[in-house]
């Protein structure tokens, strides 16, 4: 990963190379964003631009044609470590043994493919989605040991730790002193969601590095540039995703049953109520892989967003584009504080439920009776 992969945040990128430029190189970061921001791609681009074997005075970023970029590049170098939150699998099935080390083959799967995505689609890499991701103990121990080791052929020997807030205390603890005073030209990544999680005794040892969400314009441009988006689509996605490439790329995945036109058509059979098509509808969406059925459920919660939206501050308010919009000024007139609060409850509900393995039929058919009960609530 490299700077120039990251369409925008110039201003971030500029100073993190002035300050490498100046030494100034804090021997623990904290990189801090909400989901779908690049926090996790900026700090591996940051980290390739350390070790950049062609770095001069005037570069901007990284050669990206060096052995060290080479190696970065597949997250196979030999002085790059990750930690990341892990569970018992089928193959590894002893939580002393499900460490990350364990699984540095689908990590790398996981950052080459989502480099945007959350614990979630990790826990879905992994095939553990009914279970809880940790970072256990035993990875405090393994980190001491991968660090007390001389660096093999890089000029900073780095540590990334994937959302550090889901470090069992244990291991936090173990790791403290060395997070005060790492070996020498050794960098602690950190990288993080949830600041008000990350234990006080972490925050007090590293530097903060905000990264704001993607603004709508990076977001379409990331879109058209990276994933061929036709322009009007990319910009229909990114007011739909509201900064967060990774719902951006989650409601592509489920663009023909999430589309304004499929969500339409279900909201009325919703409100007849057709049980027969309803009973179809719900086969067509369980035959969407599991993702596809939470773009549906995402797709759904920001339509109630826009449509609160527009009922309370105005057309000039809502992020939606023409089309749309004349669907939220109709989807308006069956929305009404009573049933709005409920419909996001039970939006959110059927994605918990998708999330956890429940049978998908049944969840929609349910989710789509209730919705049929509450839009006709006056």
């Amino acid at each position: 990963m490299r700077f120039s992969d990251i369409i925008g945040f110039e201003e971030l990128k500029q100073t993190l190379v002035a300050a490498v430029r100046k030494g100034h190189i804090p021997h623990a970061q904290l990189w801090l964003g909400r989901e779908g921001s690049p926090h996790l791609a900026l700090s591996l681009g940051y980290a390739t631009f350390l070790n950049c074997e062609s770095r001069s005075e005037t570069s901007t970023d990284s050669c990206g044609t060096c052995a060290s970029c080479y190696k970065y590049d597949r997250y196979i170098h030999p002085d790059l470590h990750f930690v990341f939150p892990t569970a018992t699998t089928k193959q590894v099935t002893k939580r002393e043994d499900a460490v990350s080390s364990a699984f540095l083959k689908e990590w790398r799967e996981f950052l080459k493919n989502k480099p945007y995505g959350n614990l979630a689609d990790w826990a879905a890499e992994l095939g553990v989605e009914n279970k809880q991701c940790i970072i256990p103990v035993q990875e405090g121990r393994n980190i001491i040991k991968s660090l007390s080791l001389k660096s093999f052929e890089a000029n900073y020997k780095v540590m990334l730790i994937w959302l550090p807030e889901l470090m069992n205390a244990s291991a936090a603890n173990s790791i403290l002193k060395i997070l005060e005073e790492p070996p020498e030209k050794t960098i602690f990544l950190l990288v993080a969601q949830q600041i008000e999680q990350v234990l006080p005794t972490i925050l007090s040892r590293t530097q903060l590095v905000s990264v704001r969400p993607y603004t709508d314009a990076e977001l379409v441009a990331t879109l058209t540039q990276h994933y061929k988006l036709p322009s009007e689509k990319a910009h229909q996605t990114a007011l739909l995703a509201n900064g967060n490439l990774n719902q951006a790329l989650r409601l592509l995945e489920a663009a023909e049953q999430t589309g304004q036109h499929a969500f339409r058509h279900w909201m009325r059979l919703c409100v007849k109520p057709d049980i027969t098509a309803l009973i179809k509808e719900a086969d067509r969406f369980a035959t969407l892989d599991k993702e596809s059925q939470k773009g549906v459920l995402q797709y759904g919660l920001t339509i109630l967003r826009e449509t609160l939206t527009f009922q309370y501050v105005g057309e000039e308010q809502t992020r939606l584009m023409p089309e749309a919009m004349e669907f939220v000024q109709q989807f308006s007139k069956v929305i009404n504080e009573r049933n709005l609060v409920a419909l996001s409850s039970i939006f959110n509900r059927t994605y918990y439920e998708i999330e956890r393995n429940a049978n998908p039929r049944m969840a929609f058919l349910s989710l789509s009776l209730r919705i049929g009960n509450l839009l006709k609530m006056k």
